[in-house]
Parts: structure tokens; C-alpha cells; sequence
């Protein structure tokens, strides 16, 4: 037993939990706030990985048994353990949940007057693994790693707890999981679970398909964004809103002054929602599906102009490997979208691909203004929402990138 947990003066069971060490020198990232330990920092001679079951806790310990803190492990995944607490006397155990989803609700509920928002970001929120989302009294939820698939009934035990919903949806179809060895699945352990979920945003009313949407429904973080949209649409202006989904930002500008706007989208159910969403909101919305790139080259061709343009394509840059086709699908995508522009229009170029950073994807708006002869000044760069907190030591958490641009003729 380790120095440490014998001075630890912690309850009956805490110090059974069995250790992880790490090699000599490989703390130092953790002791700054990181969550997360590689395979290749522990001391397999030491404590070998394989001695682990998928999902069990362990102490994590430096290679001078400093406690790091309390993770789970999984030793066939590259990120084989993840912190979750760091308090010697405060194991993850189902109290200790319900403190982390109680600490999380109470700042989305001093942000948010209405109960639409992300409950849980994750690392952000001390729960790597794990997002909650939260639609009136539902929540949809995804779990990302093994270690929190293995304490999937304690979640489930303790968002019924603190949330009281009248449905807990696991919509568990993220690619993380394939990582993690974990197979694809919805689940419902909690109520029944809609057709279609409700949202409200800036005083408007969406809908959004619940087993065939995208991630757990709705996409929350760019609600700040769309705020900022609805406030630069001049009056009467002509909007395309591209990879549109379920048209949050289309509407948002016909209810703030645009006067007519097309959605593109390459899903035929996403624009129906689209539409629906629209006249659920006294307003009308133009589809037309297809790839975002063919479609923006048959408007170019057919002489189309926008006085107003968003571009909130899916990740094109997944894993590092993708990062050169991905640059190239950015400034193409910007590019076509420039020409479409009228003399003095608003472009929102946005990305989620978190192998592409703010500075590159600028770097990649103002070449394709080049080449389009066109002159580009960016007047607002916004990221992810509020309820999207980013964790300070863990880069991989601020993803979403957003710049506001004024397009004009050269």
C-alpha cells in the first residue's frame, strides 16, 4: 500500500482501488489540469495494463506515488485512462455524480432561462465521456468511452435524481465509440422517447428528429452564433443557409428581416424539418438537396446572388490524416460561396474540425476571397456557446470555430 494512501485518512474501500502508475516525468501534463493518460506514459512493468479490466477505477500515481487522482481505464484504447476526480477523499462513486451534474446544471441555469441547453460537455464539466443534452424534460444523451458505458445504470440513477426527466434517450451513434471498441446503440432506460425532440432558441420554436438527427438532436452550440446572425441580417435580404439541417439559422433570419432564404442540405428529411420548422414559425424557407459543393456551383451558374450567406458544413477534418483534403474542402466551399455574394454581404464561414484551427480556417477564408477578387473584413469571430465551456488544459474541448465576414468587390 502507498505512502499515500495510508496518510490519506480516507474511508473503508478508497485505498482498494487498485494503482496506475505513470513513468518518470509523464505526470507533469496531468498535474496541469489534463485529464487524460496515454498508454505509452504508464509503467506497464510496474502495473501492467492488461492486469485491468475495460471500464474499472483506478488511483493514478506518478512515479514518486504523488496522487494524481481517481480515473477509469481502458487498456485497449490509446487514451487508457481518464480523470475524474482529484479530491483523495471524494471517489467517483454515485454521490459524487450527482455533485458534478448539480455543479453543471447550476450554470447553465444562471445562462439559460429555459430549459434548452448542453447539461454536460464532458471533460469540461468533470465527466470525460459523457455529453448530456437537455430538451424541456427530456435528455439525450452520449457516452463516448467504456469507462462511463461500464457506469452507465449510476448515470442513469443519478440524472433521474437531479433532472427528474420524463425521458432519458441514449443516443449512443458517435464514431468515438468505435475507438473505444463500444458498438453503436439507441436506448431508452428512462420514459418513452419522441418522434421529435422541442427547442426553443431566441424566443422561437424548432423541432428536431430524434433517432435520424444528427449527434443528440439539436446542435446548442452554435446558439450564440445565431444570435449574433439574427442581429447583422440587414432587412429584406436574400439568405442561403448551407448544410442547413433542421434550418435554425434560415429561420432565425426570416423572423429578424431577411425576406426570403434557401436552405441546401443533402438530407431529404433534414430540409422537411427545415420547412416544418419554418411554418411552425409564420415563415417560408426554399430547399433544395444536394452536396453543398454541386449545389453552389449550379447557383454560380445560374446567376444567383445573396445578401447573406452561412456555411456550417459537417467536420471535414476528422483525424490529422484529413487535415490537407480538408483544407481544400474549406476554401473550395468559401470560395464558391464568395461568388455568390452581392456587392456588400455578410459571409458566416464556420467549422467544427478541431485539426483545423481559427487562425488556419481565416488563413483559408482569405485566400479564397482572393481568388475570388474579393475583399473580406472579418467583424465578429465567435466559437461555441456557453454551455459549451472550455476546459483550460484540454485544447481538444474548444472546437467550433465562426467568423463573421463583410464581403465587397475589389
Amino acid at each position: 500500500m502507498s505512502a499515500v494512501a495510508e496518510e490519506s485518512g480516507s474511508p473503508s474501500g478508497l485505498v482498494e482501488l487498485p494503482v496506475l502508475r505513470l513513468k518518470r516525468g509523464e505526470d507533469r501534463r496531468l498535474r496541469a489540469g489534463h485529464l487524460w493518460v496515454f498508454s505509452n506514459e504508464v509503467d506497464n512493468d510496474a502495473t501492467p495494463l492488461t492486469d485491468f479490466a475495460v471500464g474499472a477505477r483506478a488511483r493514478v500515481l506518478s512515479d514518486r506515488d504523488l496522487f494524481l487522482g481517481y480515473a477509469y481505464v481502458n487498456p485497449h484504447a490509446l487514451i487508457c485512462a481518464r480523470i475524474l476526480s482529484r479530491s483523495l477523499v471524494h471517489p467517483p462513486d454515485r454521490s459524487w455524480l450527482e455533485h458534478r451534474l448539480k455543479v453543471a446544471l447550476a450554470m447553465r441555469e444562471r445562462i439559460y432561462a429555459a430549459p434548452y441547453y448542453r447539461i454536460v460537455f464532458g471533460e469540461s464539466d468533470g465527466l470525460p465521456g459523457l455529453v448530456l443534452d437537455r430538451y424541456g424534460d427530456v435528455i439525450v444523451g452520449q457516452i463516448a468511452t467504456a469507462g462511463m458505458e461500464v457506469w452507465h445504470a449510476e448515470i442513469e440513477a443519478a440524472v433521474a435524481s437531479v433532472f427528474a426527466p420524463r425521458a432519458l434517450v441514449w443516443k449512443n451513434d458517435g464514431g468515438a465509440r468505435e475507438l473505444e471498441q463500444l458498438p453503436r446503440q439507441l436506448l431508452i432506460p428512462i420514459g418513452r422517447a419522441p418522434d421529435e425532440l422541442q427547442v426553443l432558441e431566441q424566443g422561437l420554436s424548432f423541432s428536431a428528429p430524434l433517432a435520424a438527427g444528427q449527434k443528440t438532436g439539436w446542435f446548442y452550440d452554435q446558439s450564440g452564433n445565431r444570435e449574433q446572425w439574427r442581429r447583422l441580417i440587414a432587412p429584406g435580404a436574400r439568405v442561403l443557409d448551407v448544410c442547413s439541417y433542421a434550418g435554425a439559422w434560415a429561420v432565425m433570419a426570416l423572423k429578424h428581416g431577411a425576406r426570403e432564404a434557401l436552405c441546401v442540405d443533402s438530407s431529404e428529411a433534414a430540409l422537411a424539418v427545415a420547412a416544418r420548422n419554418a411554418a411552425a414559425n409564420g415563415v417560408v424557407v426554399g430547399t433544395q438537396r444536394g452536396d453543398a459543393f454541386e449545389v453552389l456551383d449550379e447557383l454560380v451558374r445560374r446567376g444567383e446572388r445573396y445578401d447573406a450567406i452561412v456555411l456550417d458544413p459537417p467536420a471535414f477534418i476528422k483525424r490529422k490524416k484529413d487535415i490537407p483534403r480538408g483544407q481544400a474542402a474549406y476554401r473550395k466551399l468559401n470560395q464558391i460561396a464568395m461568388r455568390l455574394l452581392e456587392r456588400d454581404a455578410l459571409l458566416v464561414s464556420c467549422s467544427c474540425s478541431y485539426h483545423l484551427g481559427a487562425d488556419e480556417l481565416l488563413g483559408l477564408i482569405q485566400s479564397a476571397a482572393r481568388a475570388s477578387g474579393r475583399f473580406v473584413q472579418v467583424i465578429y469571430s465567435g466559437g461555441q456557446a456557453f454551455d459549451h465551456p472550455v476546459h483550460p488544459a484540454i485544447e481538444e474541448t474548444r472546437y467550433l470555430k465562426a467568423f463573421f465576414c463583410r464581403v465587397t468587390r475589389e
